[in-house]
């Protein structure tokens, strides 16, 4: 799809004003974090100057900006895109995919996935399909399973989530804080206008931790049959240089408490 010339004064200078206000920096102070001249900066958004690539990165590395917004701006400034995004299934992608699935495998018996930028979840171990499974039928649910939306649908796990006006508001403070480089994208506001479509969801409300002793707020599952909790440990990928690993995030499930790793063990008997 052909992408219109910049205009002066334009989508460039909008775009970098929008991520100065972001992150709290006058002209001033992206001078001094990039090494690019005020005027200079002053004339880029103005639209007076079209800036080199080179420096058009130097400001991008100024403005913390993930690789998928680099590209818009370039894009902005009539380059071509600098940073690929290549599917999960490219050749070049295996070294990370690999390692990926062995820290699934290495989490066993216990819940862990590879989520996107948008909380779609591109892989998981069968720890996890044995979890949700026992409380719901996730061959009901369409790939790409989107986390998010399998908990906040009335049919799916929410009914099993006791203290949801808790839970839920802390889960939805959560995708704006792990927002990949802080940034809440269009699809991302998207994803959360949904989530809040739902009836019964208000992220205003004031939460407090279940388990006052414990530095974490739990996911807790339970049925009337089994009571199963969990904390998460979030893990990303060092120096990317691509979209995908730079937006890819390894979520792994960790028992609270004694009943669920008695009831992982026993699902998996020796585990």
């Amino acid at each position: 799809m052909p992408h219109p010339e910049p205009t002066p004064g334009g989508e460039l200078g909008r775009m970098l004003k929008a991520w100065r206000g972001m992150r709290g920096l006058s002209q001033l102070g992206l001078s001094l974090e990039t090494g690019v001249s005020q005027k200079h900066l002053s004339f880029i958004e103005s639209g007076r100057t079209v800036p080199s690539r080179q420096t058009l990165m130097a400001v991008a590395d100024g403005l913390d900006m993930p690789f998928r917004e680099r590209n818009e701006l370039l894009l902005a400034a009539g380059y071509a895109p600098q940073f690929a995004e290549e599917s999960w299934d490219a050749a070049g992608m295996a070294v990370v995919r690999h390692a990926l699935e062995r820290m699934l495998r290495q989490h066993e018996p216990y819940p862990a996935v590879v989520m996107d930028r948008w909380w779609n979840v591109v892989m998981a171990n069968s720890a996890t399909t044995r979890l949700f499974n026992a409380f719901i039928d996730l061959d009901r649910w369409p790939r790409p399973r989107n986390l998010l939306h399998l908990f906040f649908d009335p049919v799916g796990l929410r009914p099993f989530v006791p203290d949801w006006p808790r839970f839920s508001a802390a889960l939805l403070q959560r995708v704006r804080r792990e927002a990949v480089a802080g940034v809440m994208d269009e699809d991302t506001q998207a994803l959360l206008a949904q989530l809040r479509a739902y009836p019964g969801v208000d992220d205003t409300a004031a939460f407090e931790p279940s388990a006052p002793d414990l530095p974490v707020i739990p996911l807790t599952l339970s049925d009337g049959e089994r009571r199963l909790s969990y904390f998460s440990l979030v893990t990303t990928v060092g120096t990317p240089r691509a979209l995908g690993p730079e937006e890819w995030r390894l979520e792994c499930m960790s028992p609270v408490d004694e009943a669920t790793e008695a009831w992982h063990a026993a699902v998996i008997p020796g585990a």
